[in-house]
């Protein structure tokens, strides 16, 4: 029976073999291959079809599994190339073999050029490198199970140039550079995330089944096709029907409300500052629908004509901004920067009029503080590091007339993006087993709400990841989150007041998880950046810093593990009536801020204590009556939201990570 049932195989075999080979969408021309390490070569084909792998003057054959699965590991290069690779009848040019990089998370890591290049201009219009190459994972979900391959891409190991990079990561973009300049050797950026998502999307079913069973099944709730379709349907019937309302309804578009010449001296005028404008005359609650806002402005005769920059800071929510009755620009969320382009001949001498026309579905319409509003112009306009040198502010004071009050928009958004494992099954697991270096993961902004469980799935995910792709060493750094101001979140203005007293922060708490994770983790390093933050932007823009900071972790994981991070407290004890913090560096000098201490055995009240710094000692100087029977003190560093005044750093200037820790009497 099993001579025959081989028989059979054998004949099945020289049946399909001339059959068609395919490859994952990682593999296309240009592609960056691992140095230094066996490079799987994969795809499908019939059952039992023979597969022959062309690559650098060597030939490699397998044959294809009964589900037509076939792999090929390439040995151990050296950095080099540029390579042709030739699997049957696929032809793929231009490999270049150096150090790849799976950059993984929330919208930080997908912060584009194109959002930080004014601070970074100069250097964005002055730098290509074509060792470098850009690979953008295209998004999607799958509720079902795990995928075979991701979606085409529009960036496909595209060179690194101003073009390809514009839509593309800019943490992916200057960790590239950078590690290029550090080794010489091509580098591969790959970029794999999604906008407010959660951690628990990111993580294999497998994996969490045991300890959160209701993930799981909130996830296979969402394997009924016909609903998700159903509900995707609805939302998009509910908003076409929301907009069309709100449009026939809106005395602006009749009227014309954007035109240079439309006659605005009635309207009330009210500073950006003053939420009044934005409350219902009605109700007293935040207005839903539109708000029209118009500023006139003076423009001399030698700016009138000029090409200019309008930065409108940032608005929450949508806005559709018109000069002189022409629209320069749409946002159609909170984010990002309103940074709208005149075209030349648009600005007139005399009177002009901005208008902003606000449509706002949640939250309160406002302006966010601390940004730029103001015309810019000349040839520098685009920059703002450092800030144009011709400038004209905007003033505070705007017109103000309601459009038109609308209910809610009835939503039932399922967002499979942030359901439990449907980012893994889709986006994920489909890359493995593609060699790689390291593992940058950017995300936790979305899990806030809820931290207590996070240094649990962060373990998970690194687990999990390191299974898919069957190496237990693979490296990670993990990005702390940034200091920012967790209240601009809610969508109502808060007020920009810093955080003086002991919180309970939930930012403080997710980094907390963080930075334990990476301690007890010999293959994972933490890239602190509690001071590259904004207090009112969740997406900080300088991300070249945070690059240069992810690059070093990779050195001392990768390259030399002596390169010193980020100061870590390494002993702890009270002597005298003071807490002594023995650190694994020298710091900067001097007092520092941001340190509580509590009784750790009594209510864990925490109080602001004064402490200072020299060599490599913290001391903290605590009250006389502060807690004396106490056995054990609790003791936490920049536990805020927005740590504003956290200023322990390394002699290099590397600020220390948020913290707490119990010390022993």
């Amino acid at each position: 029976m099993k001579k025959i049932l081989s028989l059979c195989v054998i004949l099945f075999c020289a049946i399909c073999a001339e059959a068609k080979v395919s490859m994952p969408q990682l593999f296309q021309s240009g592609m960056i291959l691992q140095r230094g390490k066996q490079i799987p070569v994969w795809g499908k084909a019939e059952a039992c079809e023979l597969v022959t792998v062309r690559f650098n003057k060597k030939q490699y054959a397998t044959t294809a599994d009964m589900d037509g699965n076939w792999r090929i590991n390439l040995p151990k290069m050296k950095a080099g190339g540029p390579y042709t690779m030739t699997v049957g009848d696929i032809v793929i040019t231009n490999i270049l073999i150096g150090d790849v990089w799976l950059l993984s998370g929330q919208s930080n890591i997908d912060v584009h050029i194109e959002r930080v290049y004014p601070q970074y201009a100069q250097e964005i219009d002055s730098y290509e490198n074509a060792d470098i190459r850009l690979f953008r994972v295209q998004n999607d979900t799958d509720a079902h199970g795990v995928r075979n391959d991701i979606k085409p891409t529009s960036i496909n190991w595209k060179p690194l140039n101003k073009q390809n990079a514009w839509p593309f990561s800019a943490v992916g973009y200057f960790l590239g550079k950078r590690m290029y300049e550090k080794t010489g050797v091509p580098q591969g950026i790959i970029v794999n995330s999604w906008g407010g998502t959660p951690i628990e999307a990111w993580i294999s079913a497998d994996s969490l089944r045991k300890d959160y069973p209701m993930l799981v099944k909130r996830a296979q709730f969402f394997q009924n096709d016909d609903y998700v379709k159903a509900q995707a349907q609805a939302n998009m019937q509910a908003e076409q029907q929301w907009q069309k309302m709100l449009s026939k309804e809106d005395p602006g578009i009749s009227e014309n409300w954007t035109a240079a010449d439309f006659d605005d001296s009635q309207w009330p005028s009210a500073s950006q500052w003053d939420s009044q404008w934005a409350m219902s005359p009605t109700t007293r609650r935040p207005i839903i629908g539109t708000i029209w806002l118009r500023q006139h402005i003076q423009i001399d005769k030698a700016h009138a004509g000029q090409p200019a920059r309008l930065l409108l800071g940032t608005l929450f929510d949508q806005d559709i901004t018109y000069l002189n009755g022409q629209e320069i620009g749409h946002t159609y969320y909170q984010y990002p920067p309103r940074r709208y382009d005149i075209p030349e001949g648009l600005l007139r001498e005399g009177d002009n009029v901005i208008t902003v026309r606000f449509i706002n579905k949640y939250g309160m319409a406002h302006f966010i503080p601390e940004k730029p509003y103001m015309l810019t112009f000349g040839d520098d306009r685009m920059s703002q590091n450092p800030m144009p040198a011709d400038v004209i502010p905007l003033g505070e004071q705007w017109q103000v007339h309601l459009g038109t009050e609308m209910p809610s928009c009835p939503s039932g958004d399922i967002s499979l993006q942030n359901i439990p494992t449907t980012l893994y099954n889709a986006v994920l697991h489909p890359l493995a087993p593609y060699a790689l270096s390291g593992v940058v993961w950017y995300q936790g902004e979305s899990n806030t709400g809820n931290p207590a469980p996070y240094a649990d799935y962060l373990k998970k995910l690194m687990g999990c990841w390191r299974d898919t792709w069957k190496d237990q060493k693979m490296p990670f750094v993990i990005v702390q989150l940034a200091n920012y101001d967790g209240r601009q979140q809610t969508g109502f203005p808060q007020p920009i007041t810093p955080q003086t007293t002991p919180t309970n922060s939930g930012w403080a708490q997710l980094r907390e998880a963080q930075r334990t994770v990476a301690e007890a983790d010999p293959r994972a390093e933490l890239a602190v950046i509690n001071d590259l933050g904004e207090t009112v932007d969740i997406h900080p823009l300088r991300k070249k810093e945070v690059a240069e900071r992810i690059g070093l972790c990779f050195d001392r994981l990768i390259y030399n593990n002596k390169v010193k991070l980020s100061p870590k407290v390494v002993a702890s004890e009270i002597a005298d009536g003071k807490i002594i913090l023995t650190l694994d560096q020298p710091v900067q000098e001097g007092d520092v801020y941001e340190f509580e201490a509590a009784a750790a055995d009594g209510d864990k009240v925490f109080q602001n204590v004064t402490a200072t710094a020299k060599e490599n000692i913290i001391t903290l100087n605590l009250p006389e009556d502060f807690h004396p029977q106490s056995v054990v003190y609790a003791v936490r560093y920049a536990w805020k939201d927005n740590p504003l005044k956290a200023n322990v750093r390394s002699l290099s200037g590397l600020p220390m990570s948020s913290f707490e820790i119990n010390v022993n009497k």
